[in-house]
């Protein structure tokens, strides 16, 4: 078999009967609960995890929970909305403000903030972002922080360990106080909560332990992110969240996943990574994708490295 752009493409309609017997499987009989619960954001992969789970289990049987605070865009929200609407579901928004500000999540991520940037203030925008692409040679791979002042005065510096561990550790507070809501309306409704990591995300790291990563199933953990653009187009998702940037949602200032974490497109990094997963040669690969073979095997290595350092992620506690 030759390696071509056209092995990313699935039978969406087989695939999405295949998940939705699989998830009915795991569900009703495994686990051995009558519906499904989905921490809803307007994002793809949210999306078509609750449009498949009310295939599965049937609208009446699935409750979407929308969890926003104050850095999230109003438009998360509406889109949200938006989908429950069209696919019938039950949906519930429980904003999450006043708990993280109860646990000080805004205080210990402004106070990194402030390690940076001392004049750091209420109503400022930030983010992190790491320097784009992973195909440029002189790419670093070090995070940096971006702040906006309300005035429009944008500056960026690079973010030391101490104050990068901080801000990470209070904002992965937002994602575990998801966690913790989404299981609140699980065990009352004798429900399971289906988790909305794609492979990208789930194999190189791009969760919370305890957070976003904690779920009962995770029917999409095995789709790359451009496969779940299909399936949500196949199932027709809303066109406005199928156009939609992937986004973190996590900052003051939007940040695209790409800007984050992963440093290149989707679609590039999906085919050179299942080439990667096929043994696909890097000369075979380069040459359909009109690249260099250091920049394929540039992209092998930076997958790699993310899936190795993050292995503990997916680990089960361990015993003494």
């Amino acid at each position: 078999m030759k390696f071509s752009k056209d092995l990313i493409k699935l039978d969406a309609d087989k695939t999405i009967g295949t998940m939705v017997d699989k998830l009915k499987e795991q569900v009703l009989v495994d686990l051995k609960r009558r519906g499904a619960v989905v921490g809803t954001s307007g994002g793809i992969d949210s999306a078509v995890t609750t449009a498949l789970c009310a295939k599965a289990f049937g609208p009446d049987n699935v409750i979407g929970i929308l969890m926003p605070d104050k850095d999230n865009s109003p438009e998360s929200v509406s889109l949200a909305i938006e989908l429950a609407q069209k696919f019938g579901y039950k949906y519930i928004v429980k904003d999450l403000t006043a708990a993280l500000e109860g646990a000080e999540c805004y205080k210990m991520r402004d106070d990194g903030f402030r390690q940076v940037f001392p004049e750091w203030s209420d109503g400022w925008k930030a983010k992190i972002v790491l320097p784009q692409n992973i195909l440029e040679s002189n790419r670093l791979n070090v995070y940096r922080l971006a702040i906006e002042s309300p005035d429009g005065n944008k500056m960026e510096k690079r973010l030391p360990l101490k104050a990068y561990l901080q801000i990470v550790a209070a904002s992965n507070l937002k994602q575990r106080m998801r966690m913790a809501t989404v299981y609140y309306y699980a065990e009352a409704n004798n429900y399971a909560v289906i988790g909305t990591a794609n492979k990208n995300e789930y194999q190189q790291g791009f969760f919370v332990k305890y957070g976003d990563g904690g779920f009962d199933v995770g029917p999409i953990a095995n789709l790359y992110k451009t496969q779940v653009f299909q399936l949500a187009k196949c199932l027709n998702v809303p066109e406005e969240i199928q156009k939609r940037t992937p986004s973190t949602e996590t900052y003051p200032s939007e940040v695209s996943q790409a800007e984050f974490f992963f440093g290149l497109d989707f679609p590039t990094m999906d085919l050179l990574w299942l080439a990667k997963d096929n043994g696909f040669p890097a000369p075979e690969v380069a040459s359909v994708m009109q690249l260099t073979c250091e920049q394929v095997e540039r992209v092998w290595a930076d997958i790699e490295q993310k899936r190795r350092t993050t292995e503990y992620l997916r680990m089960a506690p361990m015993g003494v």
